[in-house]
């Protein structure tokens, strides 16, 4: 019969996998379970300012909403912090003349396109041309 010495060959190899692997079947088992995703600390407007080299001069600041305006290299544009995801969604449902506009957890940045696209990587945040709950990056030529 073959299918003995398959299944000794089989099982010698998952032996040698498992002891190769650093966490051993553990990872594996952890690995299967839903594990809720870690929510981002939300950043504030001074501090996705000062990843774009900017002093924010403060327009609004409440509660629910603080708006900054900055001046950079790149050009002039707002930053937009927001208490929850469901108030920036209110509010840029209420803002379609901002477009297009650059978006991240719970803040949004409102300017020029080309200074958006500037900004795009420094702020990890997503371009939406039009529909902000909807990321469409224009395609590079």
């Amino acid at each position: 019969m073959t299918t003995f010495p398959r299944l000794a060959a089989f099982a010698l190899l998952a032996g040698l996998v498992a002891g190769c692997s650093s966490g051993g079947w553990s990872d594996y088992a952890a690995a299967g379970k839903n594990q809720p995703p870690q929510p981002a600390t939300p950043q504030t407007i001074e501090q996705l300012s000062q990843k774009v080299g900017c002093k924010p001069k403060m327009q609004v600041e409440t509660n629910d909403l603080r708006t900054g305006y900055c001046k950079t290299e790149e050009g002039e544009f707002f930053v937009n912090t927001f208490s929850s995801e469901k108030l920036k969604d209110e509010w840029m449902d209420q803002a379609p003349e901002y477009n297009p506009h650059l978006v991240g957890p719970r803040w949004t940045v409102l300017g020029p396109l080309k200074v958006l696209e500037a900004l795009k990587i420094p702020l990890s945040g997503d371009l939406h041309m039009m529909d902000h709950r909807v990321s469409q990056s224009p395609k590079p030529n």
